[in-house]
């Protein structure tokens, strides 16, 4: 078994807004890498004001070409000085960094010009180790000195809740933090083994704006 299963094309109108699973990169060794849209996902998405991704403008259409050409694109430059401090921060493996579709699945293609990200499917392979992030900090307004990068966490499954059916609480002792991003939290509960979590960076201005966090088995 492989540790990337499908990538999750994710959209939300805005920070501090749930997220939606717009659309589903999928590889394999048959068809290559196809992109396809989550028709219920989009339903409720262009209610919110989503169009479409760039490059991908039929919502009803299975892509098949270039596909991860196009995500790639977000991925950042091999010229960048501080590409080094880049894959330390995302735990990428370098044997792997000209692997587009785990590059993707890794650091999430985040870019602060669109509310697009990407989710994988994680499995539970050996020596699992992959970076994610808390949701609900906006909500919660947690002061910027309760945690800092290397503290430990401990999480809690939660079967339900409104935004996700396979829910991941996270903690700093009894310090409630918010939740593990939807998609990255079907591998917890997909699992008997045990996630060590621990921050892996933050952002803050008097109070916590962004938690990263390194799960791994």
């Amino acid at each position: 078994m492989k540790a990337i299963g499908n990538i999750h094309l994710i959209w939300r109108p805005g920070k501090g807004m749930s997220r939606i699973s717009v659309g589903t990169i999928k590889k394999s060794t048959s068809e290559g890498i196809r992109f396809q849209y989550n028709q219920k996902g989009v339903e409720v998405a262009q209610k919110l004001g989503f169009v479409h991704y760039e490059g991908f403008p039929d919502t009803a259409k299975i892509y098949t070409e270039n596909v991860i050409e196009i995500f790639g694109q977000r991925l950042m430059r091999s010229e960048r000085p501080d590409l080094q401090d880049f894959y330390n921060f995302w735990n990428i493996d370098q044997k792997k960094k000209e692997d587009k579709y785990y590059m993707l699945a890794f650091t999430q293609g985040l870019l602060p010009t669109d509310n697009f990200e990407f989710l994988a499917n994680f499995n539970a392979v050996e020596e699992l180790s992959f970076v994610t992030e808390i949701t609900n900090l906006s909500e919660a307004k947690i002061p910027s000195d309760k945690i800092s990068t290397g503290d430990a966490l401990r999480y809690e499954l939660e079967p339900t809740n409104s935004f996700d059916n396979k829910a991941v609480k996270v903690f700093k002792e009894d310090l409630y933090l918010g939740h593990i991003k939807l998609i990255h939290c079907k591998v917890f509960h997909d699992t008997n083994k045990q996630f060590k979590l621990s921050v892996q960076g933050v952002e803050k201005n008097g109070i916590l704006k962004r938690i990263f966090i390194k799960a791994s088995l």
